[in-house]
């Protein structure tokens, strides 16, 4: 974190990628607890964060939190539930957002039934390198409840730009059907995935490939955001996920990872 912030207490509801690299950012200067569903999945968690944070499996351990950030899997019911539960844990006054990166923040604020006091927080991977954060509201969020999550954003040491609450908001409503465009490149020209990225990293200044971008989010919830936004899914990416190759968390997807 950019700067220390002690009267924040910070509650992440999750266990995955995005949820212990805000973990392991927010835990520098925030009290900050991480639930986890199961003691397997708080085991890789505490290991991933390394320390920063207390990894609890009892979603109650997040009631005194101040801010909770709610980071489970892209599925509009798995996010809806857990919102409902939390909305109904946590103090009237306690903040609370998800990290969705397509799902209407409208639907998800109702979830909560704290809409007025409800954000997106779409952070991006790896949490601690990317410096954005697409903020989107419901129509019911107060202003100080938007100024709440900028002050938090600028805490994290990222560059909060409000989006509007539209399938994909700005990032993946541009970028995923470019990447499922070089997917369909691949398949018509025969050309193997590292052409295809390094012709973009060289030609146009992208840090990282389609193909490997798309390994990297997860075929599995690149397949779900292509979904949400209205976009056609190829057909490889979908035998890919068929097969159980779903990119770097699964150890192969376009490409074989060790």
């Amino acid at each position: 974190m950019s700067q220390s912030n002690p009267q924040i207490r910070l509650g992440i509801a999750g266990s995955g990628a995005i949820a212990c690299g805000l973990a392991r950012l927010a835990g520098a200067g925030a009290d900050t607890v991480l639930w986890a569903r199961s003691a397997d999945s708080a085991a890789r968690a505490s290991d991933r964060t390394g320390g920063a944070a207390k990894v609890v499996t009892d979603l109650d351990a997040l009631g005194d939190r101040t801010v909770v950030v709610e980071a489970v899997a892209e599925d509009a019911k798995v996010k809806g539930d857990l919102l409902e539960r939390l909305g109904g844990l946590l103090p009237p006054e306690a903040l609370v957002a998800t990290t969705t990166s397509s799902l209407s923040i409208g639907e998800l604020g109702d979830a909560s039934a704290r809409p007025d006091r409800f954000a997106g927080l779409h952070v991006f991977n790896p949490v601690e390198k990317m410096k954005l954060v697409e903020l989107a509201f419901p129509d019911a969020a107060t202003a100080d409840t938007r100024a709440a999550f900028q002050r938090l954003c600028q805490t994290l040491g990222k560059t909060a730009i409000e989006v509007p609450d539209v399938p994909g908001f700005v990032v993946n409503r541009l970028l995923f059907p470019f990447a499922f465009e070089a997917v369909r490149l691949m398949e018509a020209t025969g050309l193997e995935p590292e052409a295809i990225d390094s012709c973009m990293k060289l030609g146009a200044g992208h840090p990282l490939g389609p193909l490997a971008l798309l390994d990297l989010v997860g075929l599995d919830v690149s397949s779900a955001i292509g979904g949400s936004i209205g976009v056609e899914v190829p057909a490889r990416v979908t035998e890919l996920v068929a097969a159980g190759r779903l990119g770097r968390k699964s150890g192969a997807g376009f490409y074989e990872y060790s």
